[in-house]
């Protein structure tokens, strides 16, 4: 399992420990990762996704996991976010048809 965010691609960064004599060592920044249930209205579904803090708090803030999805670029979407953007794309689209 990768340390890294689902839906915003957040990752693991590396960078230096810096003592107060300047001496650097190698340390790693962990993302703040949480495993969460989001419910997709579209589908009528939950979906369990492992996401930073900052991507719940944007999720919530654009009004719910479909309002993000169809908003975010696929680039920074995990591959089954990418489905899940596409599944709920397509369902809108049918619905407004």
């Amino acid at each position: 399992m990768s340390r890294s965010c689902e839906l915003t691609g957040k990752a693991v960064q590396s960078g230096n420990n810096v003592s107060h004599a300047n001496n650097k060592t190698r340390r790693k920044f962990l993302p703040n990762l949480h495993a969460v249930t989001l419910i997709s209205d579209a589908l009528g579904q939950r979906y369990r996704l492992r996401v930073s803090a900052a991507a719940l708090r944007t999720v919530e803030h654009r009004g719910g996991l479909d309002a993000f999805l169809l908003k975010a670029s696929e680039k920074e979407l995990s591959m089954r976010a990418r489905l899940l953007k596409r599944q709920v794309a397509k369902k809108i689209a049918e619905t407004a048809a």
